[in-house]
């Protein structure tokens, strides 16, 4: 049965009772994905005990259509695009490469912006990639893509609730995907929390202060 997340509290504590295998392990690491995947990921760290980071991904959002993903870019420059979602827009060469051109320049701020110490080294570490929700998945994909370069022993895609499409093309795809929910009326990540206000710069910060403690 269906039921809406409080928050993202309350989802990330749920999320980790799922994730339980992983507590205490030192080999674990949680990421998550900026800005709502934080507060997400910070309580699946706490619970855990595990460290926590961040790994920045942005949305490459059509045109006209900023909510529609075409894509999404991780820090690196790895670029996932979704061909289906680029060929029904029609969208040219050159306006794909306007909007990376223009979310590399504010994952790079952003990179700025939250980071307060040397991202964690992810080599033979078990990875916990944690996001808010799975829509399309654009932004998951591309993580998973980036970190799975720096050589880590594992990766778990982890969001409290999926649209089933997306976390079925997951399981078949990348393997192991670990959710709450999977939906299949599934309209926005924002339905199926009562409170879904914007994550600030700051409180990203702030969590990252927090009690997670780095390894």
């Amino acid at each position: 049965m269906s039921f809406r997340f409080q928050n993202r509290i309350h989802a990330g504590r749920l999320l980790a009772d799922n994730l339980g295998d992983y507590a205490g392990r030192p080999e674990v690491v949680v990421l998550g994905l900026p800005r709502g995947g934080v507060p997400v990921a910070h309580q699946v760290a706490l619970r855990l005990r595990a460290p926590l980071d961040i790994f920045l991904v942005r949305k490459l959002g059509a045109p006209g259509q900023e909510e529609l993903a075409m894509g999404a870019i991780a820090s690196g420059g790895m670029v996932f695009l979704n061909d289906t979602v680029v060929e029904e827009l029609g969208a040219s060469r050159q306006t794909i490469n306007a909007v990376i051109a223009r979310e590399l320049a504010e994952l790079q701020r952003r990179e700025t912006a939250y980071r307060a110490q040397p991202r964690l080294d992810l080599r033979g570490r078990q990875v916990i990639l944690v996001d808010d929700g799975l829509a399309t998945g654009a932004s998951m994909r591309v993580a998973f893509m980036a970190v799975r370069r720096q050589h880590p022993a594992g990766i778990v895609a982890a969001a409290p609730v999926a649209e089933r499409h997306t976390y079925d093309n997951f399981q078949r795809e990348v393997g192991e995907i670990e959710c709450v929910q999977i939906a299949d009326d599934f309209r926005s990540v924002g339905q199926w929390y009562e409170d879904f206000s914007q994550t600030s710069e700051e409180e990203v910060r702030r969590l990252l202060a927090g009690e997670a403690g780095r390894q």
